[in-house]
């Protein structure tokens, strides 16, 4: 399908936050996804794939919740300055500037009212908080999202404390090397979702590793990307149709 890209300024609070944003060329309206960058920023990878999701038959917009930093965009091979940036992010703000990106899609006639969010790495954790604190949200697919049972700060509470709030299904993806993600914290997350009443499905790939889905990354794993990318697909014009 053809696609139209573009890039624009979103405004969140008194602030303006730049995206991403990616559709079909015609036609619509179309059901919604936000993609959320992982730890290293919203980089030319990010936007491959929120273009790849135009391509299927959404509307797609990535924000760049780093924008409040000067140097907000890491290679893959600086993990530090990545955890860096990744510690200037808090819950609620990020709650608030993913609810601007999604208030901004509304407001195009192209795009569907009902939204599911994705997310790679520290954008999976994003994704899934987004679909715990945002009733647009009706579906969610987060991607190897550590620390989706903790506090993202003192005295906060972990996503998954808000599982009850959820307004659409969950399909979640980890991998089974994963050193960030333990397998215990993957059963504690699926656990927690049940105990909720909800009926996740998790996806675990016994040999891949931390992020699997990205080309640029040495542990990409071409046929689970490829595996996890239709699974994803189908999650999203099932439930966002």
């Amino acid at each position: 399908m053809e696609i139209v890209t573009q890039e624009l300024m979103v405004k969140t609070g008194e602030e303006r936050m730049p995206c991403h944003l990616a559709r079909p060329a015609s036609g619509g309206p179309y059901p919604a996804i936000v993609v959320v960058m992982e730890a290293f920023g919203l980089n030319g990878n990010i936007k491959k794939i929120t273009d790849r999701f135009a391509a299927e038959g959404f509307v797609a917009i990535s924000p760049n919740l780093y924008f409040r930093q000067p140097d907000n965009v890491v290679g893959y091979d600086n993990l530090p300055g990545a955890i860096k940036l990744m510690g200037s992010l808090k819950d609620d703000q990020i709650a608030a500037d993913m609810t601007a990106a999604i208030d901004y899609v509304k407001t195009l006639k192209e795009a569907k009212p009902k939204f599911g969010t994705t997310g790679f790495c520290m954008g999976g954790r994003v994704a899934f908080l987004t679909a715990v604190r945002n009733g647009d949200v009706h579906a969610t697919a987060p991607f190897y999202g550590g620390g989706m049972t903790r506090a993202g700060q003192p005295g906060g509470k972990a996503p998954v404390d808000d599982a009850a709030n959820l307004k659409g299904p969950v399909l979640a993806f980890f991998g089974g090397k994963d050193a960030f993600i333990p397998v215990t914290e993957v059963d504690k997350f699926r656990d927690a979702l049940i105990k909720a009443g909800k009926s996740p499905e998790v996806v675990l790939y016994g040999d891949a590793d931390h992020g699997f889905m990205c080309e640029e990354r040495p542990s990409y794993h071409p046929e689970h990307a490829k595996e996890a990318w239709a699974k994803t697909v189908a999650f999203f014009k099932n439930n966002l149709g």
